[in-house]
C-alpha cells in the first residue's frame, strides 16, 4: 500500500516549520519511504514571539492561538503544494503542532496548532494530537519517533536527535528504550546570541573555549539526570534552570559554549551506559540541526570511543527532516488504526494509537 503525506514538525528550537512530502510504501509489514520535497520554514518574528508567550497567555487568548497557529499551518502547506507543484497528490497532513504544556505526570500534553483549522485551510484530511493518547495511558507522551526508527530505520542500533532538546533511542534486551537526554541546541543558541548570531556555525565559537569543571559537574549533578527512564523534557527546564546555572557563572561566550557542550556529550555517553548499550557493531544515527555541528561530534565521538559506538551522520534531507518524515508515518498509522507509540518508550500502561482525524476533503 502506497501513502503520499505530508509530515509536519515544529520543534522547541524555534527555527521554524519543517514540512516534508512524503511516499510511505507497505508490502507485508515492511515499510519504505521516500522524502520527494522537504522544506524548513522560518517563523517571523511576529510568530517567534507569539509562540514563545504561549504559555503565559489567558485560556481565551490562548484557544485563540491555537485556531490561528492552525490557520498559520495550512497557509504554509497550501504554499509548499503549490511551490512544488504537488496539488491533488497530497493524500493527508499529519501535524505534530508546537509543544507549549507538557505535564504528563498530570495527564497532560498540549500542542498548538488547530488539526480542524489546518484540514478546513487546505481541503485535505489531517491528523493532530499526536501525544494524547499516550499520556492518557499514563505514559509521557515522548519521545513518539522510535516507532519510525524502528519501521524504517532498523538498519541503525540507536538514535540521536540533537534538536532544542537532545533525545535518544535504541532496541534493548528489555524492549524499545527512548528518553529526553538534556537541553541541547536550546542552549547553546541563547549562548551564542549574546554574540550577535542566531546559531554556533560548525561549533567555531565553542572549540575555542576552555571546560569549566565546576560549571560542568554543577550540570552533571541536576536530579533530572538522576531519573530512570522513561521521562521526558519540556523547554521550561533548559529556559528555567539551566540557562540561568550557566549565566550565573559569568563566563565568556566561548567557555559557557565549550563547557555545555561537553555537558551534551557526557550526558549522551551516560544515557547509553545506562540503557545497557553494547558497543559490537553498534552505530548512532544522528539527525537534528545539531548533526550538523562539528565540535559537538566531535566531542559526541571522544565520549562514544569508549563503548565502541561509531556516530553516523545521514545525508541532509534525513538530518533535517526525520522528524517530519516520522510524523507522516505516524499519521499514516492513526489513519490505518494502528499503534504508532510504543509503551516501553513512554512508560505508558500498553502500546496506543496516538491522533485525531480531522475530514478536510469533500466527501
Amino acid at each position: 500500500m502506497t501513502y503520499k503525506v505530508i509530515g509536519i514538525m515544529s520543534g522547541s528550537s524555534l527555527d521554524g516549520l519543517d514540512i516534508a512530502f512524503t511516499t510511505l510504501n507497505e508490502r507485508g509489514g515492511k515499510w519504505e519511504y521516500e522524502i520527494q520535497a522537504a522544506s524548513c520554514l522560518p517563523y517571523s518574528v511576529d510568530w517567534i514571539n507569539r509562540l514563545k508567550q504561549a504559555t503565559t497567555l489567558s485560556a481565551y487568548e490562548y484557544q485563540l492561538l491555537h485556531t490561528a497557529y492552525g490557520k498559520f499551518v495550512g497557509s504554509q502547506v497550501n504554499a509548499f503544494i503549490e511551490k512544488n507543484g504537488l496539488e491533488h497528490q497530497v493524500q493527508l497532513i499529519s501535524s505534530h503542532g508546537h509543544t507549549t504544556f507538557h505535564a504528563p505526570h498530570l495527564g497532560m500534553t498540549a500542542q498548538l496548532g488547530d488539526g480542524a483549522a489546518i484540514a478546513a485551510e487546505t481541503g485535505i484530511n489531517v491528523v493532530s494530537d499526536l501525544r494524547a493518547m499516550d499520556v492518557a495511558f499514563g505514559g509521557q507522551g515522548a519521545p513518539i519517533v522510535p516507532i519510525g526508527e524502528k519501521l524504517l530505520l532498523s538498519e541503525y542500533t540507536m538514535f540521536l536527535n540533537l534538536g532544542g532538546i537532545a533525545n535518544i533511542s535504541a532496541e534493548t534486551k528489555n524492549g524499545y528504550v527512548a528518553f529526553d537526554v538534556c537541553p541541547a541546541n536550546k542552549i547553546l543558541n541563547m549562548l551564542v546570541q549574546a554574540e550577535g548570531k542566531d546559531y554556533d556555525d560548525n561549533g567555531t565559537i565553542a572549540a575555542s573555549g576552555s571546560v569549566h569543571t565546576t560549571l560542568l559537574t554543577k550540570l552533571n549533578a541536576l536530579s533530572y539526570y538522576q531519573l530512570p527512564f522513561p521521562k521526558s523534557l519540556d523547554n521550561g527546564f533548559g529556559v528555567n534552570e539551566v540557562f540561568p546555572i550557566v549565566q550565573s557563572f559569568g563566563l565568556s561566550t566561548a567557555g559557557a559554549l565549550r563547557t555545555y557542550v561537553e555537558h551534551i556529550a557526557m550526558q549522551v555517553g551516560y544515557s547509553c551506559t545506562g540503557f545497557g548499550a553494547n558497543g559490537q557493531g553498534a552505530n548512532m544515527l544522528v539527525t537534528g540541526g545539531g548533526a550538523f555541528n562539528g565540535f559537538v561530534l566531535q566531542r559526541l565521538q571522544h565520549q562514544l570511543a569508549a563503548l565502541n559506538i561509531q556516530v553516523v551522520v545521514p545525508t541532509a534531507d534525513l538530518v533535517n527532516y526525520k522528524e517530519a518524515l516520522i510524523m507522516a508515518l505516524i499519521g499514516v498509522l492513526r489513519w490505518r488504526e494502528e499503534y504508532n507509540v510504543i509503551n516501553t518508550v513512554t512508560g505508558a500502561r500498553r502500546n496506543s494509537i496516538n491522533g485525531a482525524v480531522w475530514i478536510g476533503q469533500e466527501a
